[in-house]
């Protein structure tokens, strides 16, 4: 009895390939994938991880590469350090990322998703690769779950997860050396864990959640908990290019047999790009949220394609457009506006790291007092200094009055130093005649100085009694 494909493509979006009927979880062995786009994308994850796990222990001028550290809210890239002073750089990074990812989106689908998503890379290139190692191919895999408790079961259990846990525990050293940096993570190793209990409470809690997502959840991350896909509805249109099926091509699909009716599409019903799939769909239905464009689906079908002597690609990078029209991927009013609005946002971004300065300073004249009356008569007010030292270097800092006439008197008397990437604080005493004072409120505009340098002219007021005319 002929399948009705149509009835088919109507309900397909109502379920989930990985739940039964009754919604419970059905656990996906998918094929070892195998083929030119699998060769591809598992040289550049190992290129990726290479990256990764390379990071950490990457320095520039005797600092991190790159350092994301929340906990004291100082993040290092690429040599430069950043603070939260400069969250409006970040914000615009932000913006630009977002954008591209929807830019990239639009035009090629949920490549990043398959090709270069921590999630994936760690799932398919070193925990799938365990498994098949230790369980077999996917046969084998769901023989060993269906058989009962036995000494071999328990043991390539036991071997799998102890593997899966030693690395989820590399992986999650690896990312805490992106927040701590390596030479606090060498710390924790030398002076022993318990020395910072902390630091490893973190650690494990780290590795708990990578052994459980990459153990037991899987592909209810790509399916359920990352928005990311959830979005593609969003974004995908009849031109953007995913991992599709022909189905011009491939319609009416049916077994291979000798009296096949002519029409017959080259499709032979063979399930092998189900088989090999990683979320447990069926591609010839379609784009769907699920779909993660790994392109393992491509290499099974068409080493199909070329045992039945058909050409390949019936499983292929294309568009809605390209399949039923032909069309090819070019330059429209959507995508077009996307790059225009993203070359803006990062020409903004460039711009703001360009003349990002080195030295922020903040000034402000302390609240809640209006004047001092010294001892020999003279009018002071007193301010409060703050200086972000975004270097790798100390640096000496000068206050000096520009306007108007005075006199600065730090409150220690010690000149200002300022240490590498920290913060300084200070306070002092603008001090001017009672005679020169003619105004309740004067502008005050000071240079600060550093090395010879001027770093920043800052601007306040200068409050202070008007004496009476004689």
């Amino acid at each position: 009895m002929e399948r009705d494909n149509s009835k088919v493509n109507e309900l397909f979006r109502d379920e989930l390939g990985n739940l039964d009927k009754k919604g419970k979880r059905l656990w996906i062995f998918p094929k070892k994938p195998k083929g030119q786009f699998y060769n591809y994308r598992t040289w550049f994850s190992w290129f990726l991880m290479t990256l990764m796990f390379a990071g950490p222990y990457l320095k520039f001028e005797g600092k991190p590469l790159l350092l994301l550290n929340v906990l004291e809210r100082k993040f290092i890239i690429f040599g430069m350090v950043f603070w939260p002073q400069d969250l409006n750089i970040f914000a615009i990074l932000m913006l630009s990322f977002i954008l591209f990812i929807v830019l990239f989106t639009v035009l090629f689908g949920r490549v990043w998703c398959g090709w270069a998503c921590p999630q994936t890379i760690f799932m398919e290139m070193l925990f799938r690769k365990i498994e098949y190692f230790i369980d077999g191919d996917s046969t084998q895999q769901k023989k060993l779950a269906d058989q009962d408790w036995n000494a071999k079961k328990i043991a390539k259990r036991s071997i799998k997860h102890l593997l899966f846990w030693v690395l989820s525990f590399v992986i999650a050293n690896t990312f805490l050396g992106y927040i701590i940096g390596i030479d606090q993570l060498k710390l924790l190793i030398y002076d022993g864990p318990f020395a910072h209990v902390g630091k490893l409470s973190s650690l494990l809690i780290f590795t708990s959640v990578f052994y459980f997502v990459f153990a037991h959840l899987r592909e209810l991350v790509c399916i359920f908990i990352c928005p990311y896909g959830r979005l593609q509805g969003l974004m995908l249109d009849k031109n953007s290019m995913v991992v599709a099926y022909d189905f011009v091509r491939g319609e009416p699909r049916g077994k291979l047999k000798k009296d096949a009716p002519k029409d017959k599409g080259d499709c032979i019903d063979c399930k092998l790009c189900v088989n090999v799939c990683p979320t447990g769909i069926d591609i010839r239905n379609g784009t769907q949220l699920e779909c993660i464009n790994c392109t393992a689906c491509i290499d099974a079908c068409d080493e199909v394609m070329l045992k039945i002597e058909k050409p390949k690609g019936l499983i292929r990078f294309a568009s809605f457009n390209n399949i039923t029209e032909g069309k090819k991927l070019g330059l429209n009013l959507r995508n077009g506006s996307y790059t225009l609005v993203l070359l803006g946002l990062f020409s903004v971004f460039l711009y703001m790291l360009i003349t990002r300065k080195q030295i922020e300073t903040t000034l402000l004249r302390t609240p809640g007092m209006l004047f001092q009356k010294q001892v020999d008569g003279r009018i002071s007010n007193l301010y409060s200094i703050e200086f972000v030292n975004k270097t790798f270097n100390e640096l000496p800092i000068e206050i000096k009055l520009v306007e108007p006439k005075g006199e600065i008197k730090l409150i220690d008397g010690i000149q200002i130093l300022v240490h590498k990437e920290s913060i300084s604080k200070t306070s002092f005493f603008l001090i001017r005649d009672a005679k020169a004072i003619t105004k309740i409120t004067t502008p005050v505009v000071i240079e600060i100085i550093s090395n010879g340098k001027l770093i920043e002219t800052m601007q306040s007021s200068f409050n202070g009694p008007v004496l009476p005319v004689e």
